[in-house]
C-alpha cells in the first residue's frame, strides 16, 4: 500500500533533489524514495558496525533479506560479529526448517 506525504525542506536540499532528478532523468518523488532507501541501508550498516543492531535487526532496518545484508556489510568493509558457534547454530536451525 502506497502512502502519500508532504515534507518541508530547506532550499539547499530541495535544489539538490531537483538537480538529482535532472541528472537521473527521474521525478522528485522517486529521488526522495531512493534517498530514503539509501539512508535506511546506511543506518543499518552504522548500527551493525557500532554493535547497536544484530544482523537480523540491521537487515530489517535496511529492508533487506539477511543474506543480502551480509553481502552489503562486506561491501562496506564491516567485519562480521558472528562467531563459529553462532554459525553452527544457524546451520542447525536451517537444517530443522529445511
Amino acid at each position: 500500500m502506497t502512502k502519500t506525504m508532504s515534507i518541508r525542506m530547506d532550499r539547499d536540499n530541495f535544489e539538490f533533489l531537483s538537480a538529482m532528478t535532472v541528472e537521473e532523468q527521474s521525478d522528485l518523488s522517486k529521488a526522495v524514495r531512493d534517498l530514503v532507501t539509501r539512508g535506511r541501508i546506511l543506518l543499518a550498516v552504522e548500527r551493525y558496525r557500532k554493535g547497536e543492531a544484530s544482523l537480523g535487526k540491521a537487515a530489517k532496518v535496511a529492508g533487506l533479506p539477511v543474506g543480502q545484508m551480509m553481502t552489503l556489510l562486506g561491501e562496506f568493509g564491516v567485519r562480521s560479529r558472528i562467531d563459529a558457534e553462532d554459525y553452527r547454530q544457524s546451520l542447525a536451525n536451517l537444517a530443522k526448517v529445511w
